[in-house]
């Protein structure tokens, strides 16, 4: 079944706003626009709500009812129980607080493997652990490609050392989509747990997180149509081993163990709207459905079909120029749509003049510092993004095409 964008569209305030909507957005890797369930919950939690959730009168029940539902409901849709979701002020402080508990969890001689693929998020809090004097042993992309080849991830776990796998479930730079299953069996056989960085990849339809296997999935509300919150899946079984980072006497809830400030309750109620729009998206194109997490699959396999259709024309284009580098493959099933592309010339006056033309994008490294410069791509220049999601049209496309012919 096709997407009906005009459905989608009419989901998203943005798309009737002054200033946004005679604009093509590109820019969807850097936070997208927020859906019209988000807005309203969030709006009604300052207006009504805005009290300490859980007390026994009326709004804070009504507000610590909403936050429990906002866990519910997205564990549901990835395959989860409702305690395993966590949620934090961004996916960096979250993968902080994460690797201070692995710190202590570590015995002397262990080690933890991370890539060269990642955003820093998932890269650099790992990496201070070898500080600690934990050996951290880096799993290195193909300089060319950009690919994160299983193959070179054999031998760092072949001694039995590796304690935790972290890795991209795609990058936010070379966008290749990586088979998490494969690389969290390959952890699990040689002792170790994996910690998956999806913040590039749940846009684009939320994951099965228990059909991945993976022990600790990240990923960023603001980038899933929802507010600024982190959102991290633990499972139990790790999460109730790992020393806890909350309030002591916090301890016994997994939820609460690796939040170690109050969380941000507005925001958490709100997110309960991701899930009355991805709800919405299955009434509309399937009908009813009382399996929560078939429910999210459907609409993850929906929302990927549209992005392939879409980011497979402009991928034919830029690959057709001999004016620039295009990173990541060719092939727009093998990699969520955010496109990056190095130029000849310096990436962010493009990006500029892209906008005059009212195309909303960027140019920089986008806190992938490491695989652009593994790749070869000179930082002082950067790379131009141009990111898409399930709401961005054909239409879109072909006006970006056609201005980046003017433009380059």
């Amino acid at each position: 079944m096709p997407l009906d964008l005009d459905f989608v569209r009419s989901q998203f305030p943005a798309f009737t706003q002054p200033g946004l909507k005679d604009q093509a957005f590109f820019e969807n890797a850097g936070g997208s626009y927020a859906c019209g369930q988000v807005i309203q919950r969030l709006t009604r939690f300052y207006r009504e709500r805005k009290v300490q959730p859980y007390a026994p009168y009326a709004a804070a029940q009504a507000g610590g009812a909403e936050m429990d539902e906002a866990r519910a409901r997205l564990a549901g849709l990835m395959g989860v129980k409702g305690h395993e979701v966590s949620f934090g002020p961004s996916t960096t402080a979250n993968t902080y607080v994460l690797a201070q508990a692995v710190r202590r969890w570590l015995k002397p001689g262990e080690a933890i493997v991370v890539t060269n693929q990642d955003h820093e998020a998932n890269s650099g809090p790992w990496r201070r652990l070898a500080e600690e004097g934990i050996e951290v042993r880096e799993w290195q992309i193909d300089p060319l490609t950009g690919h994160l080849d299983p193959a070179r991830l054999k031998p760092l776990l072949a001694d039995g050392k590796v304690r935790l796998v972290a890795f991209p479930h795609c990058s936010n730079v070379v966008a290749e989509i990586n088979p998490v299953s494969e690389i969290v069996s390959m952890a699990h056989a040689a002792g170790a747990a994996t910690c998956v960085d999806g913040v590039s990849y749940a846009p684009h339809g939320l994951p099965d997180v228990q059909e991945l296997g993976t022990d600790i999935y990240l990923f960023s509300a603001y980038k899933v149509y929802g507010p600024h919150q982190g959102i991290m899946v633990i499972r139990e079984d790790l999460g109730m081993r790992l020393p806890n980072q909350g309030h002591y006497f916090n301890g016994a809830s997994l939820y609460k163990r690796f939040t170690p400030a109050g969380p941000d309750h507005a925001q958490i109620a709100a997110s309960a709207g991701m899930a009355d729009y991805f709800d919405a998206l299955h009434a509309h194109h399937f009908g009813d459905e009382p399996d929560a997490a078939k429910r999210g699959a459907a609409v993850h396999d929906l929302m990927r079909s549209h992005e392939i259709a879409i980011c497979q024309p402009l991928l034919d284009y830029l690959a057709a120029r001999n004016d620039l580098r295009l990173i990541g493959p060719r092939d727009a099933a093998k990699r969520a749509p955010t496109v990056a592309v190095a130029l000849d010339g310096a990436a962010e006056p493009v990006s500029e003049e892209l906008g005059k033309l009212g195309i909303n994008c960027w140019a920089g490294d986008f806190y992938a510092v490491r695989p652009l410069t593994a790749m070869g791509v000179d930082l002082e220049k950067g790379a131009l993004r141009l990111s898409m999601t399930h709401y961005t049209s054909t239409a879109d496309v072909s006006r970006l095409i056609g201005a980046l012919d003017q433009v380059l």
